[in-house]
């Protein structure tokens, strides 16, 4: 045994390396894939578009539901039914122009985009018990990284909406609370289309239900607990502790804000990454 453990040793280390190539690459910013993302970040507003998103806003009423828990669960095994009314809203968002809308319009096409993409996923793998299985290995990795959809010339993936577009373009926190990534923990998915006339009413009620919520927001031992979205995401909220419990404090209850008025640090992070599965 011993002859072979030079070998062995010299075989870890080169998975070790190329493990750390992995996931340079995939931390990589968006930016950094070979996409120019300046246009859709900081679109012109010179050609305002009227979309429809009435097929999106249906499927959402039909197969979406919010239970006694609080928690937003969709029936993906009803939905698979529905495929081609995703395939094809999702084709009229691939023709639209999102560098020429306005500001407001553009949030909400590329929320919808994501979250819309994001469900379609899930039904084409289905059944699965996370979003991580597709396109994972032992149930680690997700479908984020690979290009799904073609806009203006350009293939994207979804982190390229999320962390190219999204959240350096438009700067808004409440964004965390709207992109969808089909998981207990995550927000919920919110149960009408995003549009310019609802946008600013719907990232303020994604925020106060999860905030509210102990998926998001708990005490243990008189310790702070916070999803892992405040870890992951802390420059969004403020690049701090102190920061991320200001920004809570702003959409929670009376109850919940007397508490975080007495927390002076985050005491711990968690996520649970089991399907948002009404069949579960």
């Amino acid at each position: 045994m011993r002859a072979y453990f030079p070998n062995d040793l010299r075989l870890a280390q080169k998975l070790m390396a190329l493990l750390a190539l992995f996931w340079l690459f995939a931390s990589l910013p968006a930016a950094a894939w070979g996409q120019d993302l300046e246009r859709f970040a900081h679109p012109s507003g010179a050609q305002p578009q009227t979309l429809d998103h009435s097929a999106w806003d249906g499927f959402l009423q039909r197969y979406l539901d919010t239970g006694a828990d609080g928690i937003a669960r969709l029936d993906y095994d009803q939905a698979r039914s529905e495929l081609g009314v995703l395939d094809s809203y999702l084709s009229q968002l691939e023709a639209a122009r999102p560098s020429l809308m306005t500001r407001e319009q553009a949030m909400a096409y590329w929320i919808n985009f994501y979250n819309a993409l994001t469900v379609k996923l899930v039904l084409e793998a289905y059944p699965i018990s996370s979003i991580r299985q597709i396109d994972g290995i032992l149930g680690f990795g997700g479908p984020w990284k690979k290009p799904r959809v073609f806009v203006e010339g350009q293939h994207l993936s979804l982190d390229h909406m999320e962390h190219g577009i999204l959240r350096p373009g438009f700067r808004d926190p409440r964004i965390h609370y709207a992109v969808n990534c089909a998981s207990y923990s995550c927000p919920n998915l919110a149960d009408r289309a995003f549009t310019v006339a609802n946008l600013d009413s719907l990232l303020d009620q994604g925020a106060q239900a999860y905030i509210n919520h102990p998926r998001a927001v708990s005490f243990k031992s008189g310790r702070l607990q916070v999803s892992s979205i405040y870890h992951w995401f802390q420059e969004d909220f403020g690049g701090s502790d102190a920061a991320v419990i200001s920004h809570l404090q702003r959409y929670a209850e009376p109850e919940l804000s007397l508490l975080l008025m007495q927390a002076s640090r985050i005491g711990g992070h968690h996520y649970d990454w089991s399907l948002n599965d009404s069949n579960r």
